[in-house]
């Protein structure tokens, strides 16, 4: 690792921080950032979970009052499926090889940058398709967390589309919702990866700092750039990536 590998790392998580704030979409900064300084695929993954884990935290926080809304006992069933997709979608990357995830790392980078693009359309359509109660509900969530275990990237979006097709209308509480089952499932799979020793603790350290940082600043920098451009930036880093990948993989 030289000087110029650490800066790379630490402009990385601290863009994901804001992003994470403002829009989503920080993990296409933090993953390609670790695999371009040298961590292998798998390793790369695990330590993006590990560098943007704080904001969910803090996201979880913020909104205590939304989540103090949903019924004690709806909340616990809700965790309890978290727990369980998100713990299945982290062992389940443990036993992939690199050669095999690095495959997989496009048409994933690809689905998240499409999920990013089109969230709103997917929540609108969907809306009141169905209810969270149920085998369903819980199967819809269990798959939702299984992809947010094994490749975090879009997964707060795809949760807000889930609650859509649950009938859910609350911006507020569905928010809260979300960063609050962001934050179960991004619990459960870092400590999986440590566990697991995937973790590469310097760098997850270093980008753990600055992507809180970057959280602190996405407010003000919200106000100053336009939604549409930062959605239109953020989309464009997910193509380049996704062609970047397909072409490592094929190379």
């Amino acid at each position: 690792m030289t000087l110029f590998d650490w800066t790379i790392l630490a402009a990385a998580a601290f863009g994901a921080g804001m992003l994470n704030t403002v829009a989503g979409g920080g993990t296409f900064l933090t993953f390609p950032a670790l695999v371009l300084t040298g961590i292998p695929p798998v390793a790369a993954n695990a330590t993006s979970a590990v560098a943007v884990f704080p904001g969910y935290l803090a996201g979880a926080l913020g909104f205590r009052r939304e989540l103090g809304r949903v019924h004690r006992a709806r909340l616990g069933r809700l965790a309890a499926v978290t727990l369980a997709g998100g713990l299945a979608g982290s062992l389940l990357l443990m036993v992939s090889s690199n050669e095999m995830f690095s495959r997989i790392v496009p048409a994933l980078l690809l689905f998240a940058t499409l999920v990013f693009l089109f969230g709103d359309r997917l929540r609108r359509l969907v809306s009141g398709l169905a209810t969270g109660e149920g085998a369903a509900g819980a199967a819809g969530l269990f798959l939702v967390s299984l992809y947010g275990g094994y490749f975090n990237g879009g997964l707060g979006i795809m949760l807000l589309a889930l609650f859509s097709i649950w009938g859910m209308s609350d911006l507020y509480e569905m928010n809260g919702l979300k960063n609050g089952l962001s934050f179960v499932l991004s619990a459960i799979s870092v400590a999986a990866f440590a566990v697991a020793g995937l973790v590469v603790w310097p760098q997850a350290v270093l980008m753990m700092a600055a992507s809180t940082a970057g959280g602190y600043a996405g407010a003000p920098a919200a106000r100053l750039l336009p939604r549409p451009v930062l959605r239109g930036l953020i989309a464009l880093v997910g193509v380049g990536m996704t062609a970047v990948f397909a072409l490592r993989a094929r190379g």
